[in-house]
């Protein structure tokens, strides 16, 4: 079974909500890929977003985009990520979903894309700029020949009529963007963003999911946990793992304090 389906079937059952992680391979050193998923798959976290640096970010904040730029300059490249993945391959065992935008996708080739995903070990992709009708007439039947997972994200202005016709032509799960805007920490999630999970709860979509942007403190994530089955966070790991220069286990003490506050 797919790891992203088999994570969402595990925590159907057990009720248990989930943490996944994100961070930018290559930042801020071009050779920790590798330890950072280790450390984190042994640190209790479900779930990792793997970033696939860019020079345009466009759904990004300044935290992503520096991360990227940085990644790029250490010369981080998306041949050599999927070398670094199938180097560790064998010791993982969460759900990997690779983050990266369509231009790198696509110069790379879809089909070689999804190959290497599952060389790799990755079960699954985000592309935040992919076009819903490109993503059904040339991404999907690709990924689903490899039996990988491709995410779509909705936001409060993603319209119900849209969000049902995600809801029935994807799988895995469905990314719930917090607020209309680029990935950043926030302080908390007000009343128009509580009443927009609510609303979606209401929907009863097929697919369980996952809160992401914003969430860096004890009040977003139990907040995100509440009304979905787990939350997704970037840019306050990013940071923490920046500042650790590196160091996962450091930015993950870091990370677990901050969500207690």
């Amino acid at each position: 079974m797919n790891r992203i389906d088999h994570l969402f079937q595990e925590q159907r059952q057990s009720g248990r909500k989930l943490l996944s992680l994100y961070f930018c391979a290559g930042c801020p050193k071009s050779d920790i890929t590798g330890d950072v998923i280790l450390t984190l798959q042994r640190r209790g976290i479900d779930m990792i977003e793997v970033g696939i640096p860019f020079s345009d970010p466009l759904a990004d904040g300044p935290v992503i985009q520096s991360a990227g730029t940085q990644a790029l300059k250490n010369g981080m490249t998306l041949t050599k990520l999927f070398g670094q993945l199938r180097d560790i391959k064998d010791q993982v065992t969460i759900p990997l979903v690779m983050m990266g935008y369509l231009n790198v996708i696509m110069h790379y080739g879809i089909e070689r894309f999804c190959q290497s995903c599952v060389e790799c070990g990755a079960s699954g992709m985000i592309i935040p700029d992919l076009p819903f009708a490109d993503y059904l007439s040339e991404v999907k039947p690709v990924a689903d020949r490899y039996d990988l997972r491709v995410i779509m994200m909705i936001t409060p202005e993603t319209s119900e009529e849209r969000i049902r016709f995600i809801d029935d032509n994807t799988s895995g799960f469905i990314y719930m963007v917090s607020s209309a805007s680029i990935t950043g920490a926030q302080r908390s999630f007000d009343e128009a963003k509580q009443q927009y999970f609510r609303h979606i709860n209401s929907m009863n979509l097929r697919n369980p999911r996952m809160i992401g942007f914003g969430i860096s403190n004890k009040q977003t994530l139990e907040s995100a946990q509440q009304n979905a089955a787990g939350a997704i966070i970037g840019s306050k790991f990013v940071t923490l793992l920046s500042q650790a220069d590196g160091n996962a286990d450091v930015a993950i003490d870091n990370l677990y304090q901050a969500l207690r506050q």
